[in-house]
C-alpha cells in the first residue's frame, strides 16, 4: 500500500482532533473527486512499519480523538489487508481512540458478503470502525454545507450501532450542517 499524506492535528475529517492517513489507489475515478492524484495506487510513499509507528505514536498525544483513513480508497482489496493491522494495533494499544474511514462503496451493497469489495477481512475491518462515511462522491449533489461529507447521496453511519442490530443506522451527524 501506498499513503498519499498524513495529516496531524485535523479537525475537517471527524469530530475532534484526528490523525488523517490518506491511502493510495482507487478505482470508483468520481468526476470533481478533491485528490484525484490518489487514484493510482503508487502515488505517494509505501506504507511502511516506520509509518506505522509513527501515526501510533502521535495519536498517543492526549489530545487525538482518533484515527480517519480516507483516500484514494481504503476499501479497495490491497488497501483493506495492508489496513487491518493497523486498526488493530490501534484498538489493542489505543482503545480509547476512534476510528473513521471514508469510502465511495456502499457500505450495504459493496462491502457486505458477496459484494464487489467484501473480502476475508473486511467484517473485521467494519468491526472495528466507529463511523463510516460511504457513496460515490457525486458532483451533481455537491453540498457544501454537509458535515463531513461532500454530496448528499453520502451517509455517516454509526458503525457499532450498525453491526449490532444488523441494518444500517445514520449518526446524528448526518443531520448537522456547516458554519
Amino acid at each position: 500500500m501506498y499513503i498519499g499524506q498524513i495529516i496531524t492535528a485535523d479537525s475537517a475529517n471527524g469530530t475532534g482532533i484526528r490523525v488523517s492517513l490518506f491511502v493510495s489507489g482507487c478505482t470508483n475515478h468520481c468526476k470533481g473527486c478533491f485528490q484525484p492524484e490518489t487514484w493510482d495506487f503508487s502515488y505517494g510513499r509505501p506504507y511502511t512499519p516506520a509509518i506505522e509507528t509513527m501515526l501510533l505514536e502521535e495519536l498517543s498525544k492526549s489530545y487525538y480523538d482518533g484515527l480517519t483513513i480516507l483516500g484514494g480508497e481504503p476499501f479497495e482489496l490491497s488497501n483493506q489487508r495492508a489496513l487491518l493491522p493497523l486498526i488493530r494495533r490501534i484498538r489493542r494499544e489505543l482503545p480509547d481512540r476512534n476510528i473513521w474511514v471514508y469510502t465511495g462503496f456502499t457500505y450495504d451493497k459493496d462491502l457486505i458478503a458477496g459484494g464487489c469489495r467484501y473480502i476475508e477481512c473486511t467484517d473485521e475491518l467494519l468491526d472495528n470502525v466507529d463511523v463510516l462515511v460511504d457513496g460515490r462522491f457525486v458532483e451533481e449533489l455537491k453540498n457544501i454545507t454537509l458535515t463531513f461529507r461532500g454530496s448528499e447521496n453520502q451517509r455517516i453511519i454509526d458503525m457499532k450501532a450498525t453491526r449490532e442490530q444488523g441494518r444500517v443506522i445514520l449518526s446524528p451527524l448526518m443531520q448537522k450542517k456547516s458554519r
